[in-house]
């Protein structure tokens, strides 16, 4: 075998769960077709489960200090004073904004994220860099310029070809993208709703009437401009573009600005442009025996709620310990059909979500009614704080069997007995054994590593390597769920 596990795509799916297997010893190559890193405008935030996913990788500071410059960035752009960081600046839902002063972030869904929970304002670009240097120093060969055109997999390997040369590897993982190959050529059924919208973001450089800033709903369309200087997106519906290939026009930007706003604007630089449409569709599976896909390759939807990036990193910290668990015979292979479960669900649900932003962001009087009425909700605490739970991922829960509220979701970031928080226990990828007082007798001589808390109202949490609390006392078995998770007992 040339690698263990070849990942196709270098985005923050692909860079994520390369990280995530060698961490765990696993030799991974990355193959992607772009020579240098991808500098289009992207994603603009992330939530609490991939800061969270950062914190347990030892990641934080480096989102930390994205965040200060970028808040320090919109400051100056809104015209100074504080800026406070996600999720108490919340985002938005179809272009209306969540207001901080109707947010009530003392609502349980937000207790125990720890530092995490004050991080979201950092985009792709940041995310990507990070990633690209930590992957860097576990030694992950990245191959820029390396497109795979083509492989065969049989039940023991897999046989990838890129251009000209074959490599040999166990599994093969499309991390390439709403376009995928991978999913193209494995034959995965990919069904959805086709779009409806063409939309643009870029960054420019503007003269002539600027327009206001902030999101807003016009009688053409919708456009947002901010929150950093030069940033536009304009959204017009009518169809999908007749060519989605083509770079980008500074004319193209200007008459679709000018169409929307109405403003006499003139785009004088283009620095970043993509287009982009609503196509929502999902991967009927996320595996087909060696070959797995994540990310966009297993699910597209409109961007808009800033969910792509978060499920990207969400479903490679999910395969990532399976798969590197599978490679090194420390489980079988079924433990892989837990990841379509877990993550199929979620990535169904943020299909859902987009469409229903995409519904009431038409220009038509039904759905312009709709947005009245959300707008209404908005302005109370109670619609803010749920809309704000949403886009910040805090809900998010797998099903594994258990009615114990902490099972299956993000484990709180508690603080333990010698001052150290939970996260910091995960920085090596492995899962952990916490003892709040009442683990059963001889618990702590299991394999994996333990360490010890106080908490009045829990016996003990067992954390998988993801973050996910697999056990936490009650009525289940923690020797269950040690075997079914880890192979082991306690």
């Amino acid at each position: 075998m040339d690698a263990d596990v070849t990942v196709v795509g270098a985005g923050p799916a692909g860079l994520m769960l390369a990280g995530e297997l060698a961490l765990r010893g696993v030799s991974v190559v990355v193959l992607e077709r772009r020579e240098t890193p991808d500098q289009t405008i992207r994603a603009g935030s992330i939530n609490v489960p991939t800061a969270e996913a950062f914190d347990r990788r030892g990641l934080l500071p480096g989102l930390l200090d994205a965040q200060a410059a970028n808040l320090a960035a919109f400051s100056k752009f809104a015209g100074g004073g504080a800026v406070k960081p996600p999720p108490k600046f919340a985002g938005h839902f179809a272009g209306m904004f969540l207001s901080a002063d109707r947010f009530d972030d003392a609502d349980p869904a937000f207790a125990g994220r720890g530092p995490a929970g004050e991080v979201g304002f950092v985009n792709q670009q940041q995310v990507e860099a990070l990633l690209g240097a930590w992957v860097a120093e576990l030694g992950v060969e990245v191959r820029r310029g390396v497109e795979m055109t083509g492989f065969t997999a049989s039940a023991e390997r897999v046989t990838v070809q890129t251009g000209g040369r074959e490599m040999h590897t166990g599994w093969l993982v499309g991390c390439d993208g709403g376009r995928s190959a991978v999913r193209k050529q494995a034959g995965f059924d990919f069904p959805g709703t086709g779009p409806e919208l063409t939309a643009y973001q870029a960054v420019v450089d503007l003269d002539g009437e600027e327009p206001a800033k902030g999101w807003h709903t016009t009688p053409t369309g919708i456009y947002a401009y901010g929150p950093t200087p030069g940033r536009i997106l304009t959204v017009e519906f009518g169809g999908s573009p007749v060519d989605r290939d083509t770079p980008v026009t500074a004319a193209e930007l200007e008459a679709s600005l000018r169409r929307v706003t109405g403003a006499d604007v003139r785009i004088t630089g283009v620095r970043s442009a993509t287009r982009f449409t609503d196509n929502a569709r999902q991967a009927a599976t996320y595996r087909q025996g060696r070959v797995l896909l994540a990310g966009d390759a297993a699910h597209v939807h409109s961007p808009f709620g800033g969910q792509g990036l978060n499920l990207s990193v969400g479903d490679a910290v999910n395969l990532g310990w399976k798969l590197a668990a599978v490679v090194r015979g420390a489980a079988a292979e079924d433990l892989l059909d837990s990841y379509t479960a877990e993550r199929h669900p979620v990535g169904a649900w943020v299909l859902d979500w987009t469409r229903a932003q995409i519904a009431i962001m038409r220009p038509d009087p039904y759905a312009r009614a709709i947005r009245s009425v959300v707008g209404d909700l908005l302005g109370t605490v109670d619609a803010t704080t749920y809309f704000a739970k949403q886009i910040s991922g805090v809900t998010h829960r797998y099903d594994l069997g258990s009615e114990h509220p902490l099972v299956g979701r993000s484990a709180p970031d508690l603080v333990l007995a010698d001052g150290s928080r939970l996260n910091e226990h995960l920085h090596a990828g492995t899962g952990l054994l916490v003892d709040l007082g009442g683990l059963p007798a001889g618990a702590d001589t299991c394999s994996l590593p333990t360490t010890r808390g106080t908490d009045g109202d829990l016996p003990g949490l067992l954390v998988r390597p993801d973050g996910i609390v697999a056990w936490a006392g009650g009525s289940d078995d923690l020797d269950v769920a040690l075997k079914r998770w880890f192979g082991t007992s306690a």
